[in-house]
């Protein structure tokens, strides 16, 4: 059955995390700040709302979309070793290419939507790659 999704209706039932870190992920600050809308091909749509840093990451299998729906954000890609900084506001996205780590700094009240493959890789030291 396809059902339509509501946008405003999925980020009410988030809970805003004003401090997220690198760690949040790793210690279980951020259940709850995360939405599973619906999956998607070989992963699925979440949305989140916080401010601050989160721990690099990547997905082997798939491009990623980030689209930041209200507040700011940077997200840091690491291309050839090196970090790449793409600063993202109200309305603007990223595509982020499969295999790529990348993180999110400096983020204001993000309200946040992604298109995201499984699985993912976390690290809370910058990569080698």
């Amino acid at each position: 059955m396809i059902t339509k999704k509501s946008i405003s209706e999925t980020l009410s039932g988030v809970k805003y995390l004003p401090n997220r870190t690198p760690a949040s992920g790793f210690n279980g600050e951020t259940s709850g700040v995360f939405a599973l809308v619906s999956t998607c091909r070989d992963g699925a749509i979440y949305m989140g709302h916080y401010s601050g840093s989160s721990e690099w990451e990547r997905h082997q299998n798939g491009d990623e979309l980030v689209l930041a729906i209200e507040g700011s954000t940077t997200v840091v890609l690491l291309v050839q070793g090196a970090e790449q900084r793409v600063h993202l506001v109200t309305g603007e996205f990223v595509v982020v290419p499969a295999g790529t780590w990348h993180r999110f700094e400096e983020s204001i009240s993000l309200k946040v939507m992604s298109v995201t493959p499984t699985p993912t890789d976390h690290s809370l030291d910058r990569p080698d790659a």
